[in-house]
């Protein structure tokens, strides 16, 4: 069922021109099923999707970001897609500024924006309007940091962040230098922790410029961890060492934030020579497992985040309907219409 009808739209505008305007938000951890369900959400309520990827503005990054094609989209327009070259950097300050103008965007044509994603920070910055500030940086100080991690190993690198900052660092896989270094970077160059700013930049968090519809989806963590395994084995059936290597041969460099992503860092050390295949796909199923722990753990200290347990609802029918009644509660519509 399509939301389309034009009447319904000015109704809807009508409705809430004197409240803030509404912000639907679709998040939870990699491969619990976001896309397919987003799709049935956006056709209901009328809705563009903008992607709360990280690594999805990047082009030519598709089979290791679970790009959804554009012939699968069902005609419904997704943003913040294939907007950066991979060698380009592309912050969550860059990711709010481009989202909140594609807000801006999409409310003026009457639609409802739905952020879809799992990027925590992404997201977290947009529905409470983040203020991120510059906090320098020291060359110098990074490449001591990286020879410390190629002498003494990664763990060195984390337990020198503990010292000073334990909540980034128990935020931060410990095989994550390039994070850690800029953790300790920022603790150089301020003198305060990352945590500290990081809690600063987010200020008030209770206050949002929107009307939020905050939806999180969960599921059993084996079962979870299971879809993850056959995700991974998916992506390289469909060519991810041949998309890496791609990359790799147009001159992306190995330290590009693009190239730390979940799947291109792992099969780069295989194209490279770091590891050897298989140790590469057991590398990148066990960091999936994680990153979607470190998931599940920023959505459940973000507000307002109603948690939707997939594993409840044997039917699709049955989780869509669910799902609609959150939305309904808090925007004006025909629950009967929506989810008839």
């Amino acid at each position: 069922m399509t939301f389309n009808n034009q009447t319904e739209d000015r109704d809807w505008q009508s409705a809430n021109a004197a409240d803030k305007p509404p912000l639907l938000v679709l998040v939870g951890p990699t491969a619990v099923g976001k896309t397919a369900l987003s799709l049935q959400i956006a056709k209901a309520f009328g809705c563009e999707i903008i992607s709360g990827d990280s690594m999805q503005v990047y082009r030519g990054m598709d089979i290791g970001t679970a790009k959804l094609p554009p012939a699968e989209r069902e005609g419904i327009p997704h943003h913040l897609i294939d907007i950066r070259d991979p060698h380009e950097p592309f912050s969550a300050a860059d990711f709010q500024a481009a989202c909140t103008e594609a807000i801006r965007d999409i409310h003026g044509r009457g639609r409802i924006p739905f952020i879809v994603g799992g990027t925590g920070l992404y997201v977290e910055s947009v529905c409470y309007d983040f203020r991120f500030q510059q906090h320098g940086s020291d060359e110098a100080f990074r490449a001591r940091m990286q020879a410390l991690a190629d002498e003494r190993g990664a763990d060195a690198l984390h337990a020198r962040l503990a010292a000073v900052d334990p909540a980034s660092a128990a935020k931060l896989h410990p095989n994550d230098v390039r994070r850690i270094i800029r953790a300790l970077e920022i603790y150089e160059t301020t003198g305060r922790p990352l945590s500290d700013l990081q809690a600063q930049e987010r200020g008030d968090r209770k206050s949002s410029p929107y009307s939020l519809a905050l939806v999180g989806l969960t599921m059993d963590r084996a079962r979870l961890y299971d879809r993850i395994e056959r995700r991974v084995d998916q992506m390289l059936e469909e060519g991810l060492v041949d998309e890496v290597a791609g990359l790799l041969s147009a001159g992306v460099p190995s330290d590009a934030v693009a190239m730390q992503a979940l799947g291109y860092k792992e099969i780069a050390g295989y194209l490279t020579g770091l590891t050897d295949y298989t140790r590469a796909v057991e590398l990148l199923k066990r960091d999936t497992r994680h990153f979607a722990k470190r998931q599940l753990s920023w959505f459940r200290h973000m507000q307002d985040l109603q948690w939707v347990d997939v594993d409840a609802y044997p039917k699709n029918s049955e989780l869509f309907k669910e799902i609609c009644a959150i939305i309904a509660g808090k925007f004006p519509y025909d629950l009967e219409y929506i989810c008839s």
